[in-house]
């Protein structure tokens, strides 16, 4: 992982492609892939029954999360779906009803939770855990443009025609820490196959010892079903509270994690992370 200085928001220059978000399709693959998946799971690192509260990513419910939610549970975790509807974009009723979500939760189990987020969920997942460290045990986000301003992503026009606060009225403390690692043990799954946001503002660049970033493949679309992502889930919530430590696959299966997207079908130019990663 390279360790430098933090950079601006990426800007509509590192867009995906227009070949990539057609190939978003590619999403129903993942979806079959997670079946023969979730017949190994016995196989995977099991839970120790603490909550996780998973969010769904722009336009979706928790109807999108549910077969990664009873992944979760299989496991032997309290997973939980958000309970806030359809995800229209930012709104201060939507935020407070989260942190009241993950309060709620944490009140009921007596224990400190791990949030899961999808899309633009996990950026939500972030600032919660920014707000309310106490109780946040780890972020894990799945394609999350915390890097990213509206204009790097091929829905950025629909994103504004549904989220009742704009992106120039969000508040500027929002914005201003967004791109800044939470206070808690925190990781990056991203895709540079992603079709529908910029692959680079999905990731972490940050000199800290308990932030990481996973390639993962595959469709943005279809990042709740990866069998990648359902792996590394297993082991990274799997950790004991305090004894985090930087994912590390068996030998056998690093090849999974590497990149394989040739550089001619991702736009932009800018790799924030070593080349080889």
């Amino acid at each position: 992982m390279n360790k430098t200085k933090e950079k601006d928001l990426i800007d509509h220059s590192h867009r995906p492609s227009k070949l990539l978000l057609m190939a978003e399709g590619r999403a129903v693959y993942d979806a079959a892939a997670m079946i023969p998946m979730l017949a190994l799971k016995k196989f995977l690192r099991q839970g120790d029954n603490h909550p996780v509260l998973v969010f769904p990513g722009f336009l979706a419910s928790s109807r999108s999360t549910r077969p990664l939610r009873q992944y979760l549970a299989d496991l032997g975790y309290r997973a939980h779906r958000w309970k806030l509807g359809y995800n229209m974009g930012y709104s201060y009723k939507l935020h407070y009803g989260m942190r009241d979500r993950v309060t709620e939760l944490v009140e009921r189990y007596g224990e400190k939770i791990s949030l899961v987020g999808w899309s633009l969920g996990g950026v939500y997942a972030r600032e919660l855990a920014r707000e309310m460290p106490d109780i946040v045990r780890q972020v894990v986000t799945m394609g999350s443009p915390f890097r990213g301003h509206p204009s790097s992503s091929n829905v950025h026009r629909i994103f504004n025609m549904f989220t009742e606060v704009p992106y120039d009225e969000m508040p500027h403390a929002f914005l201003q820490h967004m791109a800044q690692p939470p206070p808690v043990p925190t990781t990056a799954l991203y895709t540079r196959g992603d079709g529908v946001v910029a692959w680079q503002s999905t990731v972490e660049i940050s000199d800290r010892n308990d932030v990481e970033n996973i390639h993962v493949g595959g469709a943005h679309l279809g990042l709740g079903f990866n069998p990648r992502v359902l792996y590394v889930l297993a082991d990274r919530l799997a950790q004991p509270e305090g004894q985090w430590r930087p994912f590390k696959p068996p030998f056998c299966l690093k090849p999974l994690f590497r990149n394989w997207y040739p550089d001619w079908l991702v736009h932009g130019n800018e790799n924030p992370l070593k080349a080889g990663m």
